[in-house]
């Protein structure tokens, strides 16, 4: 397995002409299977897809190419995935929206596999994600590189603020309580819905942020800290499935696999996230 590194370099600072030539070669190579891998295709689909934010750093550098190559058209949706948001996907399946692919956090997606909104057995792994922190740029920069750094960070922060999503979960119902600081910080931390924490911070909202590293890294005006320590760390998958009433399940297989291919690991590596094909 490959090393997971936040700040591994750009895929602008590589062999550009390299990297693109392998994603696209893998997106003609996989269009076999649907007989309609090129842009002159009169077959060309139409793929709706709804994905978390964690996934998404890389999914919007890797869906214009796969465009290019084949000729489809994606059309993407965005949300949480879990919570009670109105746009949380959840919510999104609960009041009928239809899609062809849905990418979110494992265990979302095997939720929606026993609710039967996900078809059993289409999952795919693409990538796995760490939670980080970060604060604005110019502002003390808080330790914590250890358990302990990280828990007087957390009680030493004016406001917190994590997400409503999966890493918010964890550490609202799992973390918080196992470092014994969950009711002293109840009344300063915050819990974000259908908005990233990072644009909260920025704006000076929350002195801290918890999120998604690959969240987190987009935010260019704000100091990354670091992950959570190993020893209190969640490492999540965000995986795709195909929806159960896919109107182009073919396309939708065949898109997952271009983003789950190891021709994409440069692009989602660069995201902060570890790729699936790297294991």
């Amino acid at each position: 397995m490959q090393t997971f590194k936040p700040d591994t370099v750009s895929p602008i600072e590589m062999p550009r002409r390299r990297v693109l030539s392998a994603l696209l070669g893998a997106a003609l190579s996989l269009g076999l299977a649907l007989g309609a891998a090129t842009p002159s295709s009169a077959q060309a689909a139409e793929i709706r897809v709804v994905t978390s934010g964690g996934f998404s750093a890389a999914y919007d550098q890797l869906i214009p190419l796969y465009e290019q190559a084949t000729g489809h058209k994606v059309v993407t949706a965005r949300g949480a995935s879990m919570g009670k948001a109105p746009d949380s996907i959840p919510s999104r399946f609960a009041r009928g929206e239809q899609f062809d692919i849905v990418i979110l956090a494992d265990s979302g997606l095997e939720a929606l596999v026993a609710q039967g909104k996900v078809q059993p057995g289409s999952r795919v792994d693409l990538a796995r994600s760490m939670i980080g922190m970060s604060v604005r740029k110019g502002t003390p920069k808080p330790d914590i590189s250890t358990v302990e750094a990280l828990k007087q960070t957390l009680l030493n922060a004016r406001s917190i603020a994590y997400s409503a999503s999966a890493s918010g979960t964890y550490l609202s119902n799992e973390l918080f309580p196992r470092l014994g600081v969950a009711e002293q910080i109840k009344d300063k931390a915050t819990k974000i819905y259908s908005e990233r924490v990072g644009a909260v911070v920025l704006r000076g909202d929350a002195e801290i942020g918890f999120q998604q590293v690959s969240e987190l890294l987009p935010f260019k005006e704000l100091e990354f800290v670091g992950p959570l320590p190993d020893e209190v760390q969640q490492r999540v998958f965000f995986s795709a499935g195909v929806a159960a009433g896919a109107e182009n399940p073919d396309a939708a297989r065949h898109l997952i696999r271009f983003l789950a291919a190891p021709a994409a690991a440069p692009i989602v590596r660069s995201t902060g996230m570890e790729p699936a094909a790297a294991r």
